[in-house]
């Protein structure tokens, strides 16, 4: 790779139109602003609760494709945090937006969800790790960037923004920590396992999982219509 340039940085460099869809979609800018519809970001919250069970799968099959021990702790530490934490702050966070976890639980699958989730998963079962890791990228560090952005912008509206929370929690150390740990995971794995000639099929799949992404941000919005 570039002196100074990470994987994630080079499949971000090859994916900018894609990239700023997703992280200045105008679901993302509604939530800066505070004037998204409540009922499209109670919509969201049900479908993420639905995709982060999905999202506790991939680790689970990033564990089984792991190569080394090292390989798989990295994904059991994942699999534990999500359901053992992540779901848990999910599940209190959506109850005070009126949503239960059995309505959520029992809710159908959106379009964007299913697409989404069962792209990220295909990846993992036809290739290897790397592509798993790839596929994950997006949402992970995606998330990560969107917090930092809507925080360090001065437009962004704190004082009686409902969402002021929720941006908060992926600005939060925390939050950049399990991104940066990703973004470390990506570049060991393409010590091991990428090649150049891997680079483009990795795009690829960088690409398909952020507009996945976007569709998932629309689908808010347009619950919201």
């Amino acid at each position: 790779m570039p002196a100074g340039k990470t994987l994630f940085e080079r499949l971000k460099d090859a994916a900018v139109t894609e990239w700023q869809a997703y992280v200045a979609h105008p679901f993302v800018q509604a939530v800066a602003d505070g004037s998204l519809p409540e009922a499209g970001f109670r919509h969201y919250l049900v479908q993420d609760y639905l995709f982060l069970i999905h999202f506790a799968r991939a680790y689970g099959l990033a564990a089984f494709k792991g190569e080394t021990l090292d390989d798989i702790r990295h994904a059991a530490a994942g699999l534990n945090a999500m359901v053992g934490q992540e779901m848990a702050l999910h599940v209190g966070y959506c109850r005070g937006w009126g949503l239960e976890e059995a309505d959520m639980a029992a809710a159908p699958e959106a379009d964007a969800t299913m697409a989404y989730t069962r792209y990220v998963l295909e990846r993992g079962l036809a290739g290897d790790l790397l592509d798993l890791a790839v596929a994950l990228a997006p949402c992970i560090v995606g998330y990560a960037e969107i917090g930092r952005r809507l925080t360090a912008d001065p437009s962004t509206r704190r004082d009686g923004n409902a969402y002021a929370a929720w941006i908060d929690t992926y600005a939060g150390a925390d939050y950049q920590d399990v991104a940066a740990e990703h973004v470390a995971h990506m570049d060991r794995l393409m010590v091991r396992r990428g090649s150049p000639q891997r680079l483009t099929a990795l795009t690829v799949t960088f690409r398909q999982a952020t507009r996945l992404e976007t569709a998932f941000w629309q689908m808010g919005l347009d619950a919201a219509s």
